[in-house]
């Protein structure tokens, strides 16, 4: 796996590139050969926070994941562990889906001719989800601060609103640095 990492507000060491090599190698398991796309691993400080960002693109799944902690090492075995469970989720429904003979390691390898290497069945489909709930309700029209009171109120981290300023449906929902964001459509 071909990892750059680079560093926001800090020097990144041989001892750190050495470190992150070392712990997504880890993840090579997962794999039958390891993947040609290239991922992304940014270290960042801020204040007394180190921050690691991870995003590996492979066929038919992105992997990202990210963690802060007062020790930059403890905040890329974090990231790893969470890449780790990703993998392994996609992995065990990958499983139950297709309960066939073989490896499923091949899943995340490229074909040769540029697509996913799936399994010998082309016609299963990897992304069957399912709803378990629906629900319906009239969206009244209300400013974007009334929006972010309602979904405060009902202690959800999104909320879904017909925006009075421009018309439109939009939604709010909340970051996890505690701030709030606004999705509209283009």
């Amino acid at each position: 796996m071909n990892l750059t990492v680079r560093g926001q507000q800090i020097e990144v060491t041989d001892a750190l590139k050495d470190y992150v090599d070392k712990k997504f190698s880890r993840l090579e398991k997962y794999f039958d050969a390891p993947p040609t796309s290239d991922g992304s691993v940014t270290l960042s400080t801020t204040r007394d926070l180190h921050t690691v960002e991870v995003t590996i693109p492979l066929p038919g799944l992105v992997l990202r994941a990210e963690d802060e902690s007062d020790d930059m090492y403890a905040s890329i075995d974090a990231v790893v562990d969470k890449l780790e469970r990703q993998i392994r989720k996609h992995k065990t429904k990958l499983n139950r889906k297709f309960r066939q003979e073989g490896s499923l390691k091949t899943l995340f390898v490229e074909d040769p001719a540029g697509g996913v290497a799936v399994a010998e069945d082309e016609d299963v489909e990897l992304d069957e989800l399912e709803v378990v709930r629906t629900k319906r309700f009239l969206l009244k029209p209300m400013d974007v601060e009334e929006a972010i009171l309602q979904m405060n109120m009902v202690g959800h981290n999104f909320f879904v609103f017909s925006n009075i300023d421009n018309e439109e449906v939009n939604v709010v929902y909340k970051r996890n640095d505690g701030k709030y964001g606004l999705i509209e459509r283009e």
